[in-house]
């Protein structure tokens, strides 16, 4: 079966840095990829390519089989990439359910001529479902930030992603949360969604990953099950430290 993502070659110069340098790899359809790496690895930049936001300096990225470089953001959007944002910016004046409704008007769901009402009650399910059913009619910018990770999660699922890009979205979630997140996004996959997951939080990708990829300086250095990864050498070195 065609992979639903192929990236070879991916390379992103700031001048004389090196963001990316010649990443390349495959997702397959329904698979979980944990994307790990020290601060400042090459791990944002990626996504921002793959999500339209970037333009890379060389490479190719294929997605359903057809080159997706050059395309805007929405674009890519409606074709099913869909992505979170480290730093997490909701439309502060409006109420989180407006927010959620914005993500399946505008998202590969907003193909389908989805009408307000129909938005208004996907997204209302949707609160409910990360655990801020009580919070629908409550403005943005009243919610603390956990809250609003958990607004960015049902935002992005409204969209009826094919593939899913989550930046450190369970950073500064309870235990008890990130469990709920990673529930929710396993259904997510079984439900055939692709997923490519920025974490730290190692529970988050031992709990999710079928298959992890380490960048270091903007160079994969390793790509393989978790439990393989974190047997290399330098893994260990660049990304846990010499003390672990």
């Amino acid at each position: 079966m065609t992979a639903l993502l192929d990236v070879q070659g991916l390379t992103k110069n700031y001048s004389k840095l090196i963001a990316l340098h010649e990443v390349s790899f495959t997702v397959a359809h329904g698979e979980i990829i944990g994307l790990i790496g020290p601060n400042g690895a090459g791990k944002t930049t990626l996504i921002g390519i793959l999500s339209g936001a970037i333009s890379p300096s060389g490479g190719s990225v294929f997605y359903c089989g057809r080159s997706i470089l050059g395309l805007r953001s929405y674009r890519i959007g409606e074709l099913g990439i869909v992505r979170t944002f480290q730093l997490v910016q909701p439309f502060l004046h409006l109420t989180a359910c407006e927010c959620v409704m914005l993500g399946t008007l505008f998202g590969a769901a907003g193909k389908r001529s989805v009408s307000i009402g129909a938005a208004r009650e996907r997204a209302a399910a949707l609160l409910k479902m990360v655990g801020l059913g009580g919070k629908a009619d409550t403005q943005a910018e009243l919610l603390n930030i956990p809250e609003r990770k958990k607004l960015e999660i049902a935002r992005v699922i409204a969209a009826r992603p094919k593939l899913l890009l989550l930046d450190e979205v369970m950073a500064g979630l309870s235990t008890s949360e990130i469990g709920e997140i990673i529930a929710l996004l396993q259904k997510l996959r079984e439900d055939g969604v692709s997923i490519i997951v920025i974490e730290h939080v190692m529970q988050a990708i031992r709990g999710l990953a079928d298959r992890v990829i380490v960048l270091h300086h903007g160079e994969k250095i390793a790509d393989g099950s978790i439990a393989d990864v974190l047997a290399q050498d330098n893994v260990v070195k660049n990304y846990m430290g010499a003390a672990y």
